[in-house]
């Protein structure tokens, strides 16, 4: 009998273990699809700084001193005016705001170097959230350009 009453009380035992298991996996392929979603964005932002940074350098190079100052033997000089415009107007032609909304950018101009960096910042409404994360989150890239003389 006491066979019996064991197996008995060994019943059930297993739907916890799976329940349990199953919230484990679900909350996992959360992850891996959310980390994929921001993987994923931050190459594009990766590729749409360094585009935009070269674009600026490349604008602000061709400026105003190049003329009066003449051209240098190693690096130009880079105009920061210039190089913010032409860092905005490269966003706007690749149509970086109406695929990143909410996107950001800073531009950095070092004299000293002759280059221009832009960070992007932009907003991601993650795919999958589960209780306690963060609906949204906020990738951020860096490129760098400079003009050379060659």
């Amino acid at each position: 009998m006491s066979r019996t009453r064991t197996r008995r009380d060994d019943r059930g035992s297993v739907t916890p273990l799976v329940v349990g298991f199953a919230v484990v996996l679900a909350m996992a392929v959360a992850l891996v699809v959310d980390a994929t979603a921001a993987y994923l964005q931050r190459s594009g932002l990766s590729t749409l700084a360094d585009g935009a940074a070269l674009y600026g350098a490349d604008a602000a190079a061709g400026g105003a001193a190049t003329y009066v100052d003449g051209v240098p033997t190693d690096r130009l000089g880079v105009d920061r005016a210039t190089a913010e415009a032409g860092v905005a107007a490269y966003l706007r032609q690749v149509g970086a705001f109406e695929e990143y909304p909410g996107l950001r950018h800073v531009v950095t101009v070092d004299p000293a170097t002759s280059s221009v960096r832009v960070e992007l910042t932009a907003p991601l409404d993650l795919p999958l959230t589960f209780p306690g994360a963060p609906e949204t989150a906020s990738i951020s890239a860096r490129g760098e350009g400079v003009s050379g003389v060659g």
